[in-house]
């Protein structure tokens, strides 16, 4: 089949149907993590307008609008109503460096995780609710490992997540009568799942590259209501949990919730280098992240 008319990412056309409308925007999110992950490589064509909205399950003017999103950021690039688009071919630099504007954390996280690893020594601490984006955003620099492209002499990864022993603030139950219950095993199965994914592709650079990983996990006793990433000690990465309500299929029964999508969650980014109050705000980010580590957080078991 000509790869020009398969879906991008493997979904046929019976599953499109399925999806609600979805705007550009959402589009363009999407369409960015698949280049930003490589899963679209630099130089490469797009998929023409129309294989993009019959997957999409939109119209060619909501792709068209996506696209120059993404040709505004650089990504992009012969984005027009003939001919596919063009991936561009400096994708890495496209979205960082000091004066770049906040991005969510799915666009920003893993190009700036990347970078971190260019280093011989990798540091990454994180805290988080379950991990997720920090698990996608490690896909990048894994895919260069393994093809040889890139190669630390060490990882070291530590990670804050909220015990399974308390009550969650969020996700929760709006009517918490029987039903938060359901809500915190799922969350507790989403952190372990993606805590132990997490781990294991780190830890598997061991046999494969011969490569120095530590990764550890430490529980919080309360729900963080910011996400945290300090990357080789020289950046700091923030974002506030924004929560919203909404309605979700959890155990096959319909309940409302008040949950946050943390992969959308505005990524503000602080380096030294770009004067005092930055360099004070990466100083400050590393002494509160060491001292939940060292008193009041707890050893975690990612089971059950």
């Amino acid at each position: 089949m000509d790869p020009e008319h398969a879906a991008v990412n493997g979904r046929n056309r019976a599953q499109q149907t399925q999806r609600s409308q979805r705007s550009h925007h959402e589009v363009a999110d999407e369409l960015r993590s698949r280049i930003l992950s490589g899963e679209l490589r630099a130089g490469a064509r797009m998929p023409t307008q129309a294989r993009l909205a019959d997957e999409f399950g939109v119209e060619r003017g909501t792709v068209r609008q996506a696209l120059r999103i993404l040709q505004s950021e650089n990504l992009l690039s012969n984005v027009s109503k003939g001919s596919p688009a063009t991936v561009a071919q400096d994708v890495d630099k496209a979205l960082t460096g000091p004066a770049a504007p906040p991005r969510t954390t799915m666009v920003a996280l893993a190009s700036r995780i990347t970078d971190a690893f260019s280093a011989p020594h990798v540091a990454i601490d994180a805290l988080c609710l379950t991990a997720v984006s920090l698990t996608l955003a490690m896909g990048e620099p894994l895919r260069l490992i393994h093809e040889g492209r890139m190669k630390p002499a060490r990882i070291d990864v530590r990670v804050l997540l909220p015990s399974r022993d308390i009550d969650l603030a969020f996700p929760a139950a709006v009517d918490a009568t029987g039903d938060g219950a359901r809500v915190q095993r799922r969350w507790l199965a989403q952190r372990n799942a993606q805590g132990q994914v997490l781990k294991h592709n780190l830890l598997a650079l061991r046999a494969t590259h011969g490569i120095d990983v530590r990764i550890t996990f430490r529980a919080l006793p309360f729900t963080p209501p910011v996400k945290l990433y300090l990357l080789n000690e020289a950046e700091a990465l923030f974002a506030y949990y924004t929560l919203e309500r909404r309605g979700e299929e959890i155990d096959h029964e319909y309940l409302e919730t008040y949950d946050a999508e943390g992969t959308q969650s505005m990524l503000f980014a602080f380096e030294p280098g770009e004067g005092l109050r930055a360099a004070t705000f990466v100083e400050q980010s590393h002494l509160w992240f060491n001292a939940l580590w060292e008193t009041i957080s707890s050893e975690l078991v990612l089971t059950g």
